[in-house]
């Protein structure tokens, strides 16, 4: 399974998106507000379920981290830098 897929499967099912399927989510989509329209909460749990699943740290800073979590294609991307 490539990476975008596996981050998909794993927003859907962190966040419990009953109704989404990963076809639905674009790779350069934005995640919150528009696009699918997730909240802080929501990436907080989706956050943990990253640091856990990929092992990865995210820093302090909160303007950074949106950066990372713009879309599922900026998350492949810091993935793949920290591996």
């Amino acid at each position: 399974m490539e990476l975008e897929e596996k981050i998909k499967n794993i927003i859907i099912g962190a966040l419990s998106l009953e109704d989404i399927t990963p076809s639905d989510i674009k790779d350069d989509e934005p995640l919150f507000n528009e696009g699918l329209g997730l909240d802080s909460i929501d990436a907080l749990e989706l956050g943990m379920a990253l640091q856990k699943e990929f092992n990865l740290s995210l820093g302090e800073d909160k303007e950074e981290n949106k950066k990372y979590f713009y879309s599922v294609k900026t998350i492949a991307d810091l993935i793949r830098s920290a591996q």
